[in-house]
């Protein structure tokens, strides 16, 4: 679904998004069964989400171990988006979001356009609340898994080769 981008957070996070080499797809509530069943490759597992969309049937939702490891595709809440950096905070839920988003190939993390903030000190500030009030943790992720460390860049050494951010929009 294209949307045209005023908002300059939301236009920040989308340019810093294309700078990774990450994807972007917005969507509706509506949609986004469709939307996500476009994008995700087979075998694909997800953990419920904290807003009100339905997965469509081609995403396992609450897999099983093994079936995390034979997954292709992943998909998780994403609290906030940080736009500077084009990164996502990934809270540790738990249904095992970390393992979810960290084992398949594709992670595809799920974030409203409302919780895309400017900068990490942003984030930080609204996260700190959360996680001193319901002792929560999370990762920060920017763009897919990388190292250098012996040589060429390989990518999906530590996690995901790609990322596609999946955006919702009211």
């Amino acid at each position: 679904m294209a949307t045209t981008t005023t908002n300059p957070t939301l236009s920040a996070f989308e340019e810093s998004l294309a700078a990774l080499d990450v994807e972007l797809t917005r969507t509706t509530v509506d949609d986004f069964a469709a939307t996500l069943d476009d994008i995700v490759r087979d075998p694909a597992v997800g953990v419920p989400l904290p807003f009100d969309v339905d997965y469509p049937d081609s995403v396992t939702v609450d897999p099983t171990p093994a079936a995390v490891e034979r997954a292709t595709t992943g998909v998780t809440p994403a609290s906030y988006g940080i736009a500077n950096y084009g990164s996502v905070v990934l809270p540790s839920t738990d249904s095992g979001a970390e393992l979810v988003s960290l084992y398949p190939e594709l992670h595809v993390p799920v974030v409203h356009a409302d919780d895309i903030l400017p900068d990490l000190p942003s984030a930080l500030d609204r996260f700190g609340d959360a996680a001193r009030d319901d002792d929560l943790s999370a990762i920060v992720a920017t763009g897919p898994s990388a190292t250098a460390d012996m040589g060429d860049l390989v990518l999906g050494a530590h996690g995901p080769k790609a990322v596609h951010v999946v955006m919702i929009d009211e």
